[in-house]
Parts: C-alpha cells; sequence; structure tokens
C-alpha cells in the first residue's frame, strides 16, 4: 500500500484499540521470518494491530520532525527521498490491515477500523500540513532543473508538491483547522457507509425456500449451492438465496417463480435504504456536503472538479460529454431488447409488462432464441482451476512468465492459494494469492489488492518484490461439483488478474510514483485481459467440460463469438446510469442542498430518460465505489479505460498475431512497468505511437 497521506481522504481509513502484546511479540514489529517474507498470518493476532499503527505513526512523525529539522539545505535526498521513504511500519501494517478487513473482516477488526480511522486521518492532515515539511519540498520543487535533478526525480518532486496543494498546505491556519475536521468526518462516514452495507448483504435479507416447486427452472448447481447456503445459516433442507451476486442472479436468470423473482431482487436494490439501522441516505448526504466543502476549500467548484483534475480527463464536462456520446446508442438498443422481451413474454400469454426482476429471466429466454445458446451450456466448460491456468497460460504467452503452486506461505484462510510468478529465467517476480469464493466475513464483489508493493530498498540497494491478491466472490464447489463459473466470472477473473500483472511488473525507484497512474487510466491493464479470454484460441487452452475433459465444441465458440453483443444495450445502460448518478452527485457545490437522496436519485435518472426496467448498476445507497471506496466522481473511468484498451488490443489484431512478443513488451514496458514514470496519455502513446481510437470501442459494442 502506498503512503496513506497520499491516497484519496476514506479510502482506507479503518480500526480499535485492544491491549497490545509485548513488542517483541508483535509480528509487525520484527522483520518477518517467513519465505520471501511474507506476512506471517498465523501469527499475527487482532491484538497487534493497534499497537503497530500507533508506533508506526510515531516513528514516521519522528522521520518527518528530523527532515524538517535539518539544518542542510533542501535537497532531493534529504527531503523528497527521506519522505518517500518515511513510514515503513505504517505501510507494513495497514498492508496487511486494510486488505484483510475487506476479505476477512470480524466484529473487532471493525471496531479496530472505527478507532484508528480518525487517528489516521489526523496524521495524514498533520505530515500534508505541515509548513515547515512543504517549505521544504516547495525549494527543492523550485529548483529542480538548477539542483540537476534526473526525469524521474524530477517527476517524485513534482508529485509531492502538488500533493501538499492538494492537500491545504497553502490554505491559512483557520481553513487548514476545518479542512482536518472535515477528512476526519469523512473518514469515519465512508467507514460507517461501508459496514452498513456489509451488515445489509450478510443480515439483513435472506429469502429462505421451503417448497422445492419453487426452485423451477434452476439448474442443479444452483439448487446444490443455495441448499449449502441454507444449511451453514441453520435451515437445513431448505434453500437460501442471499444479495450476493453468485446467489441472486442465478436465481433471476433461471428462477420461474416471478414473485421470488422480485423478492429476492427488491432486497438486493433496497440495500441501505430501508429506513432502518443499517439506512445509508442521511450518510450520503453528509458525506456529499463535506465532499463539496472541502473541494470549495481547496478552490475547486465541486468534488467532481477536485478529483478528476488529476485524471486523464482533466475536468467533469470531459467526462459528461464522453458518457453522453456513449448514452443515446447504448439507451436505443436497451430499447430495443425491451422489445424484443415484452414480445417473449406476450407470445407467452404473459399478462403484464417487463419489470427490472424480469430482464435477466427474458434476456436469457431472449439468447437462447437469437443465438440457441444458454449460459447453463457453457458453465460445465468453466471450471474454475481451469480458467485460473487458462490467464496464466495467456501471460506465459504474452510475457514468458510462469505460475508455479507454493505450499510453504502463510494464508489467511484456508480457501486463499499462493503461486510464485517468475521470469523465463527463472527469477523470481513476486507472489500471487488467489481468493476466490463468499463468505460472510468478506466484502462483495472483486479486486485485486496486495500485501506488499512493488519498490526499492535504498538502504541496501535492491528490488523489493511484490506480493499481489485477487479476491472474488465465485460459486463455491458443492458436493461433486467443483466451482463453475458464469461467462461473467470468467471475464472477471481475467479483470483482476490484469490488475494483478500490473502490481506484479511495476518498477520505479520512488513509492509516490512507482505504479502510480490517473484513476482513468487504472483500468487498461486489467480490462485489456478480457480481450484475451474470449479468443477462439484462447478459449480451446481452458473451457474443459468438467466431467469429460471435453474442449469446448466449435459450435458454443461460435455462439460466443456471435452473442458478442447480446444484451450490451442493458449492460452499458446501467454502468453508464451509474456513471452519470455518480456525477450529478458530486457536481454538488456548496450552494446545493439535498433533502431526499431518493429524489435527487430519480431526477438525475430521469433527466437522462433511463428506462424503468433498468436501474443504475448501483443505486445511490449501496453505491460503494464512490461513497466508501476510492471512485467518487471516477466511476466512468472502466468506460473510459475500455476506449484505450479496445484501442490496445486492435493493435494486437491488427499484428496478426494475438501474443505479438514485440507489441507485448512495449505494453509490459510502457503501461505496466514504468507507467508512473510519466502521465497516462504519454505512457499510452509510448505503447501505441498515437492517441487512443473511441472507433474499436464501438465496434466491439456494435454501436457503429
Amino acid at each position: 500500500m502506498r503512503k496513506l497521506f497520499l491516497l484519496p481522504v476514506a479510502v482506507f481509513m479503518f480500526a480499535a484499540c485492544q491491549s497490545g502484546p509485548k513488542e517483541e511479540e508483535n509480528p509487525f514489529f520484527t522483520e518477518y521470518e517467513t519465505p520471501h517474507q511474507v506476512p506471517p498470518f498465523d501469527k499475527i493476532k487482532e491484538s497487534h494491530y493497534m499497537p503497530a499503527f500507533k508506533e508506526g505513526m510515531k516513528q514516521q512523525k519522528a522521520e518527518i520532525e528530523a527532515i524538517v529539522s535539518s539544518s542542510e539545505a533542501p535537497d532531493f535526498e534529504n527531503t523528497i527521498l527521506a519522505l518517500d521513504q518515511s513510514g515503513a511500519l505504517l505501510d507494513k501494517v495497514t498492508s496487511v490491515f486494510y486488505p484483510l478487513r475487506s476479505a476477512d473482516t470480524n466484529d473487532s477488526i471493525q471496531s479496530i477500523a472505527r478507532e484508528v480511522s480518525p487517528m489516521y486521518s489526523q496524521h495524514s492532515d498533520a505530515i500534508m500540513m505541515n509548513m515547515d515539511l512543504f517549505g521544504r519540498v516547495k525549494a527543492v520543487y523550485e529548483n529542480m532543473d538548477e539542483a540537476g535533478l534526473n526525469d524521474s526525480q524530477k517527476r517524485v518532486t513534482t508529485k509531492y508538491y502538488k500533493d501538499f496543494v492538494r492537500n491545504g498546505a497553502n490554505l491559512n491556519s483557520e481553513d487548514q483547522e476545518r479542512l482536518k475536521e472535515i477528512n476526519t468526518k469523512l473518514s469515519s462516514q465512508t467507514l460507517e457507509f461501508g459496514e452498513n452495507l456489509l451488515a445489509e448483504t450478510n443480515e439483513n435479507f435472506e429469502l429462505v425456500i421451503e417448497d422445492e416447486a419453487d426452485l423451477a427452472g434452476l439448474p442443479k448447481g444452483v439448487r446444490d449451492a443455495a441448499a449449502e447456503t441454507a444449511e451453514a445459516a441453520g435451515y437445513k433442507g431448505k434453500w437460501m438465496f442471499t444479495p450476493q451476486k453468485p446467489s441472486w442472479i442465478p436465481f433471476l436468470t433461471y428462477g420461474k417463480k416471478r414473485e421470488l423473482r422480485e423478492k429476492l431482487y427488491s432486497g438486493y436494490f433496497m440495500r441501505g435504504d430501508r429506513n432502518d439501522e443499517y439506512d445509508n441516505k442521511d450518510i450520503i448526504k453528509k458525506i456529499v456536503a463535506l465532499r463539496a466543502e472541502r473541494a470549495k476549500l481547496l478552490g475547486f467548484e465541486n468534488h467532481a472538479d477536485y478529483v478528476i483534475d488529476v485524471n486523464m480527463a482533466k475536468e467533469p464536462e470531459a467526462v459528461y460529454d464522453f458518457i453522453l456520446k456513449l448514452w443515446e446508442p447504448a439507451l436505443d438498443r436497451s430499447k430495443q431488447e425491451r422489445a424484443e422481451m415484452q414480445a417473449i413474454i406476450d407470445a407467452e400469454g404473459g399478462n403484464f409488462d417487463l419489470a427490472p426482476w424480469d430482464w435477466w429471466y427474458y434476456s436469457e429466454k431472449l439468447r437462447k432464441q437469437k443465438y440457441d445458446l444458454d449460459e447453463s451450456q457453457l458453465k460445465p466448460y468453466f471450471q474454475l482451476e481451469n480458467v485460473r491456468d487458462g490467464m496464466f497460460w495467456v501471460a506465459n504467452q504474452l510475457y514468458d512468465i510462469t505460475f508455479e503452486p507454493v505450499n510453504n506461505i502463510p494464508v489467511y484462510h484456508e480457501d486463499v492459494e499462493v503461486f510464485e510468478v517468475k521470469e523465463a529465467d527463472g527469477s523470481h517476480i513476486g507472489l500471487l494469492y488467489l481468493d476466490y469464493f463468499p463468505r460472510k466475513s468478506k466484502r462483495v464483489g472483486a479486486w485485486c489488492t496486495g500485501f506488499r508493493d512493488a519498490g526499492y530498498d535504498h538502504e541496501n540497494n535492491e528490488v523489493v518484490d511484490p506480493l499481489v491478491s485477487i479476491v472474488c466472490n465465485f460459486t463455491k464447489p458443492t458436493g461433486d461439483t467443483p466451482s463453475l463459473l458464469t461467462w461473467d466470472e470468467v471475464n472477471t477473473l481475467f479483470h483482476e488478474f490484469g490488475h494483478g500483472l500490473h502490481g506484479l511488473f511495476t518498477e520505479g525507484k520512488y513509492d509516490r510514483t512507482a505504479g502510480n497512474v490517473p484513476r482513468d487510466f487504472v483500468e487498461l491493464p486489467s480490462q485489456i485481459m478480457e480481450n484475451w479470454c474470449g479468443e477462439p484460441e484462447v478459449l480451446r487452452q481452458y473451457a474443459k467440460h468438467y466431467e469429460t475433459g471435453e474442449v469446448l465444441p466449435d459450435d458454443l465458440i461460435e455462439k460466443i463469438q456471435n452473442s458478442s453483443l447480446f444484451n450490451q444495450g442493458f449492460a452499458n445502460v446501467e454502468y453508464l446510469a451509474a456513471s452519470l448518478l455518480d456525477m450529478d452527485w458530486h457536481t454538488l457545490t456548496t450552494d446545493d442542498k439535498v433533502e431526499d437522496v431518493n429524489a435527487f436519485e430519480d431526477a438525475s435518472m430521469n433527466e437522462i430518460g433511463l428506462i424503468p426496467e433498468i436501474l443504475p448498476r448501483y443505486r445511490s445507497t449501496y453505491f460503494a465505489h464512490i461513497f466508501s471506496g476510492g471512485y467518487s466522481a471516477g466511476y466512468y473511468v472502466y468506460k473510459w479505460a475500455e476506449v484505450l484498451d479496445s484501442d490496445a488490443f486492435n493493435a494486437f489484431k491488427e499484428s496478426g498475431d494475438l501474443f505479438n512478443k514485440e507489441l507485448a513488451a512495449k505494453f509490459r514496458k510502457h503501461c505496466l512497468e514504468e507507467v508512473g514514470e510519466g502521465e497516462g496519455m504519454v505512457q499510452y502513446k509510448k505503447f501505441r505511437g498515437q492517441e487512443p481510437s473511441i472507433d474499436p470501442l464501438l465496434e466491439k459494442l456494435g454501436f457503429e
């Protein structure tokens, strides 16, 4: 994890106090005596965190004081490099605590998170508003050319200087104090939003079915998983469905009982909006108001202006223009899809109009009708382990790297497996942790994180190898049936693996810049990998029937190819609607007051003409990306990066070789390894030789 005081406030804010052990017993206070110096999860106890947090902050404070009190004139080594290398112990504990808080939390961990959150915010502010420290950084920044700094040194110096300015270093003392208050409040509010959502997903709704007739239409694997979920929850002999995607999406796709589809989907989309102890509406109003006030203090019109100023898009207007270019063709396509599904309903004698909880069910029927393709035909060919090996194979073909399972590495949960990643010559790159299955201690979704970033140890003059982790929520094996993925989950695994490759390949001598890219560039490494997973020659590598070993037949491969444009109206409308909702929330100014969160959301969606059969991918009350994660005024970035990834993959297609070694080497160098050495577009043009074209994306979506 990069220096916390450089991350958006409230992105990684969690914590609590327990009596700590003696220092010599705390694993964070000594070097890890483990292979590759990985975290000793088997020895780390919850009681170790708070002492390590406090000591880490204490040590970094002392390191900052040493920089400030130096009698030497400010230069790169005694100011910028010293700042960049400060906080090693704090980095060490945060790099374990925060990933585990998302992947394997409990009440105690969440209690720690609540306590450490304001402490961390105050610690960060104390650094970024230290005027003496800023003065030294500014002195180095203003004399970069005279000092003869190289390009990498200039870049990291510039980044730190701008960080200080964006975090209030130029404010007067009164405004700085108010900014500190805002940051502390935001850290607590965003934390509470995420805790409410976790409780809503795990505890506040369940659909328990007692009559097997109510399972009509559901494949055996879905039924078996629901039975295991029910038994684990104390409902032996029944079937249970939850707001977890591996649970509710199959039910909505195959379940014939319409009233139950509505009940389950309502349980999903009403999260955080039940006017109970887990309700998020008031929290949203507070977060939005605080962000708007902070932006104004820092000289920006609104929070979106503040965030996007350092992105490739540069300003909110460019984001709106980009989204709306795609909105009209996507909306038109969704209306066509709606009409086609309504025709199926009418032909079957259904006396009702298509509703949001019907979309998955009838779109699956439409898929069968138009492409003779049934999702259940595909799943037997997508055994998790085979898909994993397939993505490893793609990485090997592109970059000549290998993945070897290792069994002597401590893990935080029995479901986790670890692979050593090596170059073609056998040299070590890093470790990859894979954590696939849902559990109550894990938040929803899929993400890539890590327990140590790639970096550089200046004291010992050596590279620090990364520990990368991919966390998912895929269907667990049941009985004799292994974990079988949906086509969407296959794409998700390849996507997160792309983030993992970015983390594994990152190079750079400075923490502030190594691997750090604009938010609207960060999805390029992940999304480009999705392009490979559906190519016929790649499918033939990993898509093998879990019972017979038969390779996915050519006719099914052809159907996957032919159906690539299927449901693109829905997929893009729900995503773009959420992106616009995010932008509307974060272009509010301090003069704008929101009294009713749902009314604001409705007005936002009505303005763009969202059809009632589709909800935004995330309604406000469970929009974790923007209210408890790092994507505020930035949910658009997935589609922005899709322009990049479509254009980049098109280079491979145009070359006639999907695994063109020369192109792969250039992509690895400019867009993965040294990407932090230049601005996003600069690095992309080094790879591509030109700015990206939107045409490959429009063609891929069928919107031309």
